[in-house]
């Protein structure tokens, strides 16, 4: 049985034709444009579902040298260079995978998920800071009518369950790069799912954005965004 082709279009900036014309003016056939193509789809894939972790020569070269000086100096780290000496010398290059899972994990951040969390978290920070600011009668009206989200008015985070990912990035931003430093050491997991409330809070906040005054939401545009937090009926 032949195999048929099928053909579709395929459009690429000037930057990456100049990469891919580069790489096969190197290669020893000078294949076509198109084969070119085929040749690093088809090594991107293997890349993308190999269950083996993959090393240069350097690179082994660079681990074994690695081993040495834990040995020399008696390092205890958190990674083994006997095991990583163990995988390269036997070629157990799979192995890494079943014993380092926290590191060969093959997840990577959606930016569309970063983009979003960013969002929130800029979000919550001017309602956060906006509300502190407020006289105790101001409180008292975003507790009234903002019922029942005006009682507590705190970033909830988001679902450990199902939200996952986006729990993840929230913690990443004021534990690891001090961003938002407002939220740091909070838990940050909502144990309710959060998206599609704050889905529709970004809605009414980001016309606000541009214009607010001195950097703080009134109360007003804090009551706003606090019930749209409620369910469209």
């Amino acid at each position: 049985m032949v195999l048929k082709s099928e053909r579709f279009e395929l459009r690429l900036d000037g930057g990456i034709l100049e990469r891919v014309d580069k790489w096969r003016a190197q290669q020893s056939d000078i294949p076509t444009r198109a084969e070119a193509m085929r040749r690093l789809v088809e090594t991107g894939l293997a890349k993308a579902d190999s269950e083996s972790v993959l090393f240069t020569d350097g690179e082994k070269l660079i681990a074994l040298m690695l081993r040495d000086i834990y040995r020399h100096f008696k390092i205890n780290g958190e990674t083994d260079p006997e095991f990583v000496f163990d995988v390269i010398c036997g070629g157990h290059y799979w192995a890494p995978k079943w014993e380092m899972t926290g590191v060969y994990h093959n997840h990577e951040d959606d930016p569309r998920d970063v983009r979003f969390v960013v969002n929130v978290l800029d979000m919550w920070s001017f309602i956060e800071e906006g509300y502190e600011a407020l006289s105790k009668k101001d409180k008292d009206r975003v507790r009234k009518e903002a019922e029942p989200f005006g009682t507590h008015v705190k970033f909830a985070g988001f679902d450990g369950n199902n939200e996952a990912p986006l729990l993840s990035i929230a913690r990443f931003f004021p534990e690891k790069l001090g961003r938002f430093n407002c939220f740091k050491g909070r838990d940050l997991n909502s144990h309710a799912p959060m998206t599609a409330v704050y889905r529709r809070m970004l809605q009414v906040f980001e016309p606000m954005r541009m214009s607010l005054v001195r950097g703080r939401l009134s109360v007003t545009q804090i009551i706003n965004i606090l019930n749209a937090m409620k369910y469209a009926s």
